[in-house]
């Protein structure tokens, strides 16, 4: 198997020299945290409900280069946002979003405005998060943190990424053994209690917990996980070999931060609602129930409930034909994914929808779904691995052609991009 494309040496080089000019520390002084993006291709919108979801990790995400500060203080540095982030570990916080504005965020420099340093909100989480459970941290640390170019805020579960990278810096830098599980739970008090997001534990699930080329399972109402090896290749409904598979990720232009977008929680709102109906009338929230009782829904509740059941099966059957190498079918299934999260969840928006059909048109392409919660940022679709550029230029050409404001906003080389499966979060 070839050597991991990501992250390359003169990125761990470049990230180490900066915390090196920070902390005035040798570069063999520094760790860095690799904590990777994720995709979903089934199980969308389930994990907050108990379902069962799929996931792998792609060969782009977050980079934290740290040192211990050698006492309490934690000092930040970002690539992507302004200023520095400072406070100390033996601070004690409270959850952020039943505080103040004005509370939110300790700068130490008051000619900045709050917001622009709002981006270390996930530092402080993790800090929380590891308080909450009964972690007393003596150790801060010194830090430089950047994500892979353009694809912040994009749909693949940047935030989680960020929130198990602080969570990794500052176990290391305290010498605390902490089980991916542990720091699954974590990560949910980061996103759940801190953040006030009520988001599953899916996103940090697959960060932690995935191998590469492999496909992830998880149940989120028993926490059973396992690996779906590769695909073995075989031969495709024409007598073809297949060649393997390329991710494709291609961007709407949309950006906004899913805590502040309040679809994302009234759909979840809405999904509870629906099972305790179904739990009122059967004493249960099992497919059989949905069918004899769904009657009694109102409709937006139905179509909620129609997704939940529906998806769950779609993961059943895809983790069979990844395991037996049909893309094809595994790329069916992920479409029908997709036209479920607009049917039925009723997320996405006109961009994304076009997006999304673009993709599905384009030379090669198995299937393709909305990345993340599907209200801003990225649709993902697997490709066939021969047509990979073919079909990037393809979607890049079609999108700029339906939504050309939005495509001038992004960069050439961040409008459609072609990744392959990653590793787990690391400590290097």
């Amino acid at each position: 198997m070839a050597a991991m494309s990501w992250p390359t040496q003169d990125e761990l080089h470049e990230i180490r020299k900066i915390v090196c000019e920070m902390s005035g520390k040798g570069t063999e002084d520094v760790r860095v945290v690799v904590s990777p993006y994720r995709i979903c291709p089934l199980g969308a919108h389930v994990d907050h409900q108990g379902g069962i979801v799929s996931a792998m990790t792609i060969n782009k995400g977050i980079l934290l280069g740290f040192v211990p500060s050698g006492d309490t203080q934690v000092t930040l540095q970002s690539g992507q946002f302004k200023g520095e982030v400072r406070f100390r570990v033996n601070e004690t916080l409270k959850p952020r979003h039943t505080i103040s504005k004005g509370e939110e965020v300790k700068v130490d420099n008051s000619s900045q405005s709050p917001d622009e340093f709002d981006w270390g909100k996930y530092a402080r989480g993790a800090l929380y998060a590891l308080q909450s459970r009964g972690n007393n941290l003596a150790q801060g640390i010194i830090g430089y943190i950047c994500g892979s170019e353009g694809l912040d805020s994009s749909g693949l579960s940047s935030s989680a990424a960020v929130g198990i990278a602080y969570l990794l810096a500052l176990e290391t830098a305290n010498s605390l053994t902490v089980s991916p599980t542990e720091n699954i739970e974590y990560d949910r008090v980061i996103e759940n209690e801190y953040l006030g997001l009520r988001n599953g534990i899916m996103d940090q699930s697959a960060i932690l917990l995935s191998s590469r080329g492999c496909l992830t399972y998880m149940n989120c109402k028993t926490k059973e996980h396992k690996l779906i090896d590769p695909p073995k290749f075989v031969e495709d409904h024409e007598g073809e070999p297949q060649k393997g598979y390329k991710i494709l990720l291609a961007f709407s232009g949309l950006r906004q931060a899913l805590t502040s977008n309040p679809g994302y929680n009234s759909r979840v709102a809405e999904s509870q609602e629906a099972a305790k109906v179904l739990l009122r009338a059967s004493g249960n929230v099992e497919l059989e129930a949905y069918e004899a009782y769904k009657f009694k829904l109102e409709p937006n509740l139905a179509k909620r409930a129609e997704h939940y059941f529906s998806e769950n099966m779609r993961v059943a059957k895809g983790l069979e034909a990844w395991a037996s190498g049909e893309l094809r079918d595994f790329g069916e299934l992920m479409t029908a994914s997709g036209l479920s999260s607009i049917k039925n969840y009723e997320c996405g928006c006109e961009p994304l929808i076009q997006l999304y059909e673009v993709l599905l048109r384009a030379p090669g392409v198995f299937g393709a779904r909305f990345s993340g919660a599907g209200f801003r940022g990225c649709c993902v679709a697997l490709v066939d691995a021969t047509c990979a550029s073919e079909a990037a230029n393809f979607v890049k050409e079609e999108y700029s052609r339906l939504q050309p404001v939005l495509a001038s906003q992004l960069s050439h080389g961040s409008a459609v991009m072609i990744c392959e499966a990653g590793d787990c979060a690391r400590v290097i």
